[in-house]
């Protein structure tokens, strides 16, 4: 008879080379990561100890939040998106920050003069520098 092997492939077990590579990396996890993570964790199972009912639930209900929290931030970003198509942001005073060369937030602000979009981000156009749209703060009639 064969000796008998595990393969409890529990996080503490890991190889601490393995967290810190996995941690240095910088990448976020994404839906098709965690089901990927999960499908082999189910394949490398301890056929002897399998995944009790009530934390492969667990898991899947974690896999569902996840897949809806990368759903809401893809229409958040869309509704961001929205706003700066919109062509009657033309000749409206808008106002965004951004940081001096000591690291400060600077208010700026000045009128639009045309909207362009370029690799997915949306830019609104003012004194001739293109600032994107999602770092706008205020957005008024021109004469105010």
């Amino acid at each position: 008879m064969a000796d008998a092997i595990s393969t409890k492939n529990i996080w503490p077990y890991y190889s601490s080379s393995n967290t810190s590579t996995a941690a240095k990396s910088g990448n976020t996890l994404g839906k098709d990561d965690f089901l990927k993570i999960l499908i082999a964790q189910l394949k490398n199972q301890d056929p002897m100890d399998p995944l009790k009912d009530q934390d492969f639930i667990a898991q899947m209900a974690q896999f569902s939040s996840v897949e809806q929290l990368t759903n809401m931030a893809g229409e958040m970003k869309l509704l961001r998106q929205s706003a700066g198509l919109n062509p009657e942001l033309i000749d409206k005073k808008v106002t965004w920050e951004e940081t001096d060369s000591t690291g400060a937030a600077v208010s700026k602000s000045g009128i639009v003069s045309s909207l362009s979009m370029k690799d997915g981000v949306q830019y609104v156009r003012v004194n001739g520098q293109d600032i994107d749209v999602s770092r706008l703060t205020l957005v008024e009639k021109a004469g105010s």
